[in-house]
Formats: structure tokens, sequence, C-alpha cells
């Protein structure tokens, strides 16, 4: 078969097909005299397998190593369990990371007014980690704006509170 029936066969893009060609992660295809690409069912199954270990969220590093468990008949199956319950656990840590990133922007926007004022806690948390986040930090030079403050130093208008999750 040819790249595009490959490719609709697994779900796998054509860009993506040669793209694990490229990386090694399936073997190179062998060319027909025109210099197309052709796949045998065994390779079209393969692309299937990786699509579905995509699916999963499984990264290219992880996947070639399946692929060498799927091949390998004689795998212990504790090898690849192993495999699943440590991306399980990295799944969990991503879920939980991303929940508390929910709801730290939910407490944010629920204190903000969403009028015409400047004044915007959620800006003010991103300015604040934004500061703190690096060991050196630029110099600091009182910032002077007409447009929101008069002519007020940016630095000394009163800002809401940093807000955290919790």
């Amino acid at each position: 078969m040819n790249i595009g029936q490959a490719a609709k066969f697994s779900g796998v893009s054509a860009k993506m097909i040669r793209y694990y060609e490229q990386i090694g992660l399936i073997p190179k295809a062998i060319r027909s005299d025109a210099g197309y690409r052709n796949y045998s069912s065994p390779d079209a199954h393969t692309l299937l397998f990786i699509r579905r270990a995509r699916d999963f969220g499984f990264s290219v590093e992880q996947i070639s190593e399946l692929l060498v468990l799927w091949r390998d008949r004689d795998r212990a199956s504790a090898d690849v369990k192993t495999m699943a319950l440590s991306h399980v656990a990295g799944l969990k840590a991503k879920i939980a990371e991303l929940q508390a990133m929910a709801q730290t922007l939910e407490h944010l926007a629920d204190h903000c007014h969403g009028d015409d004022r400047p004044v915007c806690p959620i800006i003010a948390d991103l300015a604040e980690q934004t500061a703190t986040a690096g060991a050196e930090q630029p110099p600091q030079a009182p910032h002077r704006t007409t447009r929101f403050g008069g002519d007020t130093p940016a630095t000394s208008r009163c800002r809401p509170a940093r807000f955290t999750h919790s």
C-alpha cells in the first residue's frame, strides 16, 4: 500500500509517517521503481500501534520502547505494566497541575471586576509571578503612564493582593 493508504488505515498522517521514518521509529519504507513508498500490512499495523500509543499520550521515546516490547514475544508483561503505570502516574500529575491552574485562574477571574478600570488581579498575579520567577531581576525604573493612572508611577498605584490557589 502507498503512504496515503497506510495513513488512511492507521490514522497517522503521511507527514507523520515520513517523520517516524526519519527518526527511526519505523523502518524506511520499500520504494517502488518510481520512488514511491510502499508499506506492507505489518508496517500499517505498526503505524496503527503507534497511533494508539500516541492517543494514550505516550512520548515518541516511550513508543519506541513499547514497540520493542510488542515485537518481543518473550517479553514479561510486567515490563509493559510497569511502563503503563509509570505513564499513568505522569498523567495524573499533569491533571493535578492543570486543575490547580484552572482553579487559580477561576479564582482570579472571580475577583476581577471586568469593567473599564485598569485594575486587574489576573494581570497583577501574572506580573508578580514574572517578577519573582528569575534569580536576577532587571533594574526597576519608575514607569509613568498617562493612559491609566495620570502621571503616577505604576509602582505606587494600589494593586490588588496576589491570589494563590488553595
